[in-house]
């Protein structure tokens, strides 16, 4: 027998005796879940074994996840949160197990350096949060999401084929999901009142669903612009139309918006400028935020509660928007109000990370609520960048935002000096990616969806990988 053979031998008589001692244990102790660790234990060494699949499996099962909850108070997104804790776990694992594995250009990128203030302050929120065991659920949360969209990338990104794998399978699944709903929407005439059921149970409702998939958007216009045979171009620009088709009839506003700043990002980009319109754009909405609170002129704007309603017409939903007299954007406004006033009383710290919905009644102006108000949905302020002021307090904002400017910094340097034209399109697309994913999260909290909370992250670890290719290309 190979000593490969002898080695399957061991491992099966070890798990095997593993299995039989949890049940006796379990049986015992009526502590049934226990027999789940040997299991657990399997899927760890077939990771271990296979771990550029098992990360690419997690990729391809982004699109298709969908939320389950064991009780009010814990849910989860299967199977992808499941697949988050295994590569997080087999990647760490393979990391301590071979350190060398993680370069040091890596391990002192600047990008790296400004995430860790990031990660410490969401340490220091949850010390001095009002709710800390709910804290502590958001931390352990996001170290699976940095352990699968960080470091799992920063080892697997060892070329262009491993990249363009990752493109291919998450476009690929969010088509086949667009499909899908766009067949059973199609049944319903594409009625706006349907839109949200059409893309159930992928999706929690059709904002979610059009945000991925602009965000997917790119990575086709990517594989178009470096698709080299005319054949395959032509079905690449019919899948560019198809989305775009399938993004008109997802009726979200914001998703519309992100198409449009991701237009305009790729000109910036071009021209040097995404940078400076960045800092232009965080300057404005502070001003915007000072004017409208001095003289509590926000007042000015509170809705018609009797009027403002949900309107099952999109024409009609449309032109209630820039009347306010929507009933979303009202309810947006009404949280907004109460988040601004939240920062004022806890601006350090904040309240701590997934604690705003147990916070934010006490903060509210009657004069805003809505119809909606009850918010039996448990959602957030729909907006991050305020979310985050509340939760984390005024500095891991600040960490946030120099965090952003630096990652829309590197995309628009690295496409300005790479000449490599698969690492100049990558650098091109993160860029506009992170644009639309800035704008969706004006409107929204996606950032903490599994989603596009990955997808973030994502783009962090190809800025690193595109910046490390082009350091060894240069010093060739």
């Amino acid at each position: 027998m190979t000593n490969s053979g002898k080695q399957s031998v061991t491992l099966f008589a070890f798990l095997a005796s593993l299995f039989i001692a949890f049940i006796g244990v379990a049986v015992v102790t009526g502590q049934y879940l226990l027999v789940i660790v040997p299991f657990a234990l399997l899927l760890f060494v077939a990771g271990w074994q296979n771990k550029n699949q098992v990360f690419f499996l997690l990729i391809a099962a982004l699109p298709f996840s969908v939320e389950y909850n064991f009780s009010p108070g814990l849910g989860t997104d299967i199977p992808d949160e499941f697949l988050m804790l295994l590569v997080s776990l087999v990647f760490f694992a393979s990391w301590l197990h071979s350190p060398r594995s993680v370069s040091k250009d890596i391990r002192q990128h600047p990008l790296l350096f400004l995430l860790v203030p990031v990660v410490c302050w969401w340490i220091i929120t949850i010390i001095f949060s009002s709710d800390p065991q709910v804290s502590v659920k958001y931390l352990l949360a996001k170290s699976w999401y940095l352990g699968a969209f960080v470091l799992a990338p920063l080892l697997v990104f060892t070329g262009k084929k491993s990249i363009t794998i990752t493109g291919l399978l998450l476009a690929g699944s969010m088509l086949v999901v667009a499909a899908i709903a766009l067949l059973r929407h199609s049944g319903d005439g594409f009625s706006f009142a349907t839109t949200s059921d059409a893309v159930s149970p992928f999706f929690r409702n059709h904002v979610n669903y059009s945000a991925l998939l602009v965000c997917t958007l790119p990575i086709w216009v990517a594989f178009f612009q470096l698709t080299p045979r005319k054949k395959e171009r032509v079905v690449v620009a019919g899948i560019i139309a198809f989305v775009l088709l399938a993004l008109y009839f997802s009726y979200a506003r914001g998703a519309w918006l992100a198409l449009l700043a991701g237009g305009i990002a790729w000109w910036l980009i071009k021209k040097r400028l995404l940078l400076y319109s960045y800092l232009v754009a965080v300057t404005l909405a502070i001003c915007l935020l000072f004017w409208v609170k001095s003289n509590d002129r926000y007042l000015d704007y509170a809705p018609d509660y009797t009027t403002t309603i949900f309107h099952k017409d999109f024409n009609e939903h449309f032109v209630a928007t820039y009347q306010l007299k929507d009933l979303s954007t009202a309810e947006r406004l009404y949280r907004w109000v109460a988040g601004v006033r939240m920062i004022k009383e806890n601006w350090l710290t904040g309240y701590g990370p997934n604690t705003f919905y147990d916070n934010y009644r006490g903060y509210t102006v009657p004069a805003y609520k809505t119809w909606v108000s009850d918010n039996p949905e448990h959602s957030t302020v729909h907006n991050y960048f305020l979310l985050t002021a509340v939760e984390q307090g005024i500095p891991g904002l600040l960490f946030f935002l120099i965090l952003l400017g630096a990652m829309l910094y590197y995309a628009q340097y690295l496409y300005q000096r790479v000449t490599d034209l698969f690492y100049k399109t990558l650098a091109l697309i993160t860029g506009v990616m992170l644009v639309m994913i800035i704008v969706l999260n004006s409107l929204s909290d996606l950032i903490e969806t599994d989603k596009i909370g990955s997808l973030f992250f994502l783009c962090l670890s190809l800025l690193i990988i595109t910046d490390i290719t082009n350091r060894k290309t240069t010093n060739l």
